[in-house]
């Protein structure tokens, strides 16, 4: 049974566990809804709300729909106090230089080692419009999937490893989250068309494993997160699939080994979802 204290003076409530499968349902019922109409319908879909495209509102709305699932919680269970304190984690910027180095450095080197095994470039052609476009778009990508970790990390994690160890949760949320993605593989003129689902889904797992680490080792900030997400899907890495995926396991079980006294424990885990929460479960 759960119970949700009532939150004292200055502290917002905790949200519950069984926030999360509202967090999910939500989640889920905006991008497959979304998405879902141009898959079964996609001509009405395009006489209707306009060709689906990265700038269409409809495209911003479900890859940020993660977020808009984790807003909708904290405000309902924190208040607008409540989302100060949320948003707040975004300032949590305190991480070791190895994993900054690994978000930087290491990230990058998978794609271009990727990338040479399939015979490909070592970064991603220039367009026509010079290197100032791809700055552009480089600067837009922040604003697509890196928003997903206010929901993925900012409540999905927490929750979680209030239960289990942390690679566990990480394991849940990488299925979750390549599951989420699955309707994008029947979107024409998408790179997911291009690509196998296997290899994504697998890679889905590795990387929701490898950002675990991260996210404790700054405190349950959500900065890192972020930028470990826009490397995922910064422009300038050429497009290394499936080769990526299968040198990021690789990479993840050295970096769950290395980090194995915490991975495999809730002792350092970070556990709220707004700071300062209020509240327990039992």
């Amino acid at each position: 049974m759960t119970e949700v204290a009532t939150p004292t003076a200055g502290h917002p409530r905790r949200v519950p566990p069984l926030a999360i499968a509202a967090y999910f349902l939500i989640t889920f019922g905006i991008t497959w809804t979304l998405i879902g109409v141009y898959i079964v319908s996609p001509e009405w879909a395009s006489q209707a709300f306009g060709e689906i495209s990265g700038s269409h509102p409809f495209f911003f709305a479900a890859t940020w729909a993660p977020a808009i699932s984790a807003f909708i919680l904290v405000l309902y269970f924190g208040g607008v106090a409540g989302l100060k304190a949320f948003l707040s984690r975004l300032l949590m910027w305190r991480c070791s230089t190895g994993w900054a180095a690994f978000i930087f450095l290491v990230i990058p080197i998978v794609y271009m080692a990727g990338s040479l095994l399939k015979s490909g470039p070592l970064l991603a052609p220039i367009p026509p419009e010079s290197v100032a476009a791809m700055v552009a778009v480089l600067f837009m990508m922040l604003f697509l999937g890196p928003i997903e970790e206010f929901g993925w990390r900012g409540v999905a994690q927490p929750i979680l490893q209030r239960h289990m160890a942390p690679i566990w949760a990480g394991v849940i949320i990488g299925t979750i989250w390549g599951i989420w993605h699955l309707p994008a593989f029947f979107l024409s003129g998408t790179v997911f068309a291009e690509w196998n689902f296997l290899p994504f889904f697998v890679g889905n797992i590795t990387l929701a494993v490898l950002v675990t680490p991260i996210f404790n080792r700054s405190g349950g900030g959500l900065l890192w997160p972020m930028l470990f997400h826009w490397q995922l899907i910064n422009p300038f890495w050429p497009d290394a699939q499936p080769y990526d995926t299968w040198i990021l396991v690789v990479v993840a079980a050295v970096v769950v080994w290395c980090n194995r006294n915490t991975m495999f424990t809730r002792e350092d885990a970070a556990t709220e979802v707004i700071p300062g929460e209020t509240g327990h479960e039992r």
